[in-house]
C-alpha cells in the first residue's frame, strides 16, 4: 500500500482537542489535495474525526471551516490551476468556497470509536494516560483487518512500552506534533526497537508534504522536548523555594518568570509556559517520566500544591489563556497566585521592588525583536558578553539559569535521549521558539 492509498481512510483520535484539531486540519487538507489530483478522480478519501463530545465536534467543524479558508486564500493561485476544468468557478471566492467544501467533505465527525476499524492510518492525540492509550489501541487493532499504523502524539510515553502492551508488533511510532500543529514546524519522531520501516517511511513522507521539520529522538520517556522542559520547570520551582527566604512566594515566581523570559530572551517565562501547556498536563508528564528516571526526582511539589487548590491553567476552546500560576489580562500576566491566601496578588504591587533588587543588567531587547532579526547572532553575542561581565543579582541568576539549561541539554545527549546536541538545539529553537539553542547559549 503506497502513501496515497494509506491516506484514503484515516482516523484521528481526540480530534476536537487542541492537538487533535490541528492534526485533523493538516491531514484533511493533505487528503483533499490528493483527491483533487486527476489520477485520483473517483477515489474516496475519508477522515474519521473521533471524539467523545458532539458539542466539541461541532466546535471542531467551525474551527476547520475558518482555518481552511485561510489555507485556501494562501494558495489561491495554485487552486485556480487545480480547478482549471471547472468553468463554474470564476472568482477567487468561488474557488476558495469549493476548496473549503472539498476539505470539509473529507471529514466525518463521530463519537464512535468503531469508525476507526477500517482506517489504515490512526493519528492519536488523546489524554497522556498510558493505560487509556493502550486500551484504545487494542480496541481498534483487534477489530481492524487492515492492521493499522498508529501515530501517537504522546510527548512522554515510551513507544516500545505502548507497542508491547497493545501487541501492535511494530505498527506504532511516536509522532509528536508541537502546539499548535497547524503553525508549529516541528515533529519529534520516535521509533521503538520494533517500529516497522514502512511506518517510519510514511511518517517521513507525510512530514515532508506538510513541510514539517523532523527531529528524531531515542525512545526514552519525555524525549527531547519534555526532557528539557520538565527539568526546566523543576529548576525554576526549586529556585522559587530557595528564594522564599528573601522574597514572598509571589515575588519569587515573578522573579523566575522574568529571568526566564526577559533576561534569557524567550517568548514566555517558565511559569507562563507551564500555564499555557496546563499545570495538570505538566504534572501528568512528570508522573509518566518518573518511573524511568531512577537517578533523579521528577516530582514538583509546587505544581502538586497548586493542583490541590484546583489551579490548573491551560486554554479555553478559543485558544485564550486560563488563569493558572499567573493571572492574565489580554494575554499578559498581571498577578501571581498565592497558595497561602488562595488569591492572586497583583504584580504591580511588588514589581518595582523586585526589579530594583535584581540590580543593573545589560540592555536587552524583547524576544520578538531578536528572534527574526537579521543581526541576531551579533545581538545575542553582545548581550551575553555584557551579561558575563556583570555580577548583579539579576545577572548571576540569569547566568545560572542559562548554564542549567545547557547542562540539561547536554545530559539529554549523554543519556541517549537525543542523537546530537544539534537536535536538542533544533527542538528548542523550532518547537519552543527560543532565540538560541540551550547548548549554544553564548556563555561559552
Amino acid at each position: 500500500m503506497n502513501y496515497e492509498e494509506s491516506l484514503q481512510n484515516v482516523s484521528v483520535l481526540g480530534a476536537a482537542g487542541k492537538m487533535g484539531s490541528g492534526i485533523v486540519l493538516l491531514t484533511a487538507a493533505e487528503m483533499a489535495d490528493l483527491s483533487l489530483k486527476p489520477e485520483n478522480k473517483g477515489k474516496s478519501y475519508v477522515l474519521h474525526a473521533i471524539d467523545v463530545s458532539n458539542e466539541a465536534l461541532s466546535g471542531l467543524m467551525r474551527y476547520l471551516k475558518t482555518q481552511v479558508v485561510k489555507i485556501a486564500e494562501k494558495k489561491a493561485v495554485m487552486l485556480r490551476k487545480v480547478y482549471a476544468d471547472r468553468k463554474d468557478l470564476v472568482e477567487n471566492s468561488d474557488i476558495i468556497d469549493q476548496y473549503v467544501f472539498d476539505v470539509l467533505h473529507v471529514v466525518k465527525p463521530t463519537k464512535l470509536l468503531e469508525s476507526a476499524r477500517e482506517s489504515k492510518i490512526i493519528f492519536e492525540a488523546i489524554k497522556e494516560d498510558p493505560d487509556l492509550k493502550v486500551s484504545v489501541y487494542k480496541k481498534i487493532s483487534d477489530n481492524n483487518p487492515v492492521k493499522p499504523w498508529f501515530f501517537t502524539n504522546t510527548s512522554s510515553i515510551p513507544i516500545g512500552w505502548l507497542d508491547e502492551k497493545a501487541a501492535l508488533e511494530g505498527r506504532i511510532i511516536g509522532y509528536h506534533f508541537y502546539n499548535p500543529p497547524a503553525v508549529q514546524k516541528l515533529v519529534e519522531l520516535i521509533k521503538s526497537q520494533h517500529t516497522l520501516k514502512e511506518v517510519e517511511d510514511f511518517g517521513m513522507m507525510y512530514a515532508k508534504n506538510l513541510r514539517k521539520v523532523i527531529v528524531p529522538a531515542h525512545d526514552v520517556a519525555g524525549f527531547i522536548g519534555n526532557g528539557h522542559f520538565m527539568r526546566d520547570i523543576l529548576y525554576a520551582a526549586g529556585e522559587v523555594e530557595k528564594y522564599k527566604k528573601e522574597y514572598t512566594f509571589t515575588e519569587a515566581v515573578y522573579l523566575l518568570n522574568k529571568i526566564s523570559q526577559d533576561y534569557l530572551i524567550r517568548p514566555m517565562g517558565i511559569f507562563q509556559l507551564v500555564d499555557y501547556v496546563g499545570i495538570d498536563v505538566c504534572s501528568l508528564i512528570m508522573s509518566v517520566m518518573k518511573p524511568y528516571m531512577k537517578t533523579e526526582n521528577l516530582q514538583c511539589a509546587m505544581l502538586d500544591q497548586l493542583l490541590s487548590l484546583d489551579v490548573k491553567g491551560g486554554q479555553f476552546p478559543d485558544g485564550s489563556q486560563k488563569d493558572g500560576i499567573l493571572k492574565y489580562e489580554k494575554g499578559k500576566p498581571i498577578a501571581v497566585f498565592d497558595p497561602a491566601s488562595k488569591q492572586y496578588i497583583p504584580i504591580a504591587g511588588f514589581q518595582e521592588k523586585v526589579d530594583k533588587k535584581l540590580g543593573s543588567m545589560p540592555v536587552v531587547r524583547p524576544w520578538k525583536t531578536v528572534v527574526n532579526n537579521a543581526g541576531k547572532e551579533e545581538l545575542l553575542t553582545a548581550y551575553f558578553k555584557g551579561l558575563k561581565s556583570m555580577s548583579s543579582p539579576g545577572a548571576e541568576l540569569t547566568k545560572a539559569y542559562a548554564l542549567r539549561s545547557r547542562e540539561i541539554g547536554k545530559k539529554l545527549v549523554s543519556d541517549g535521549v537525543a542523537f546530537s546536541e544539534q537536535d536538542v538545539n533544533t527542538v528548542l529553537l523550532t518547537g519552543f521558539f527560543h532565540a538560541y539553542g540551550p547548548i549554544n547559549n553564548y556563555l561559552n
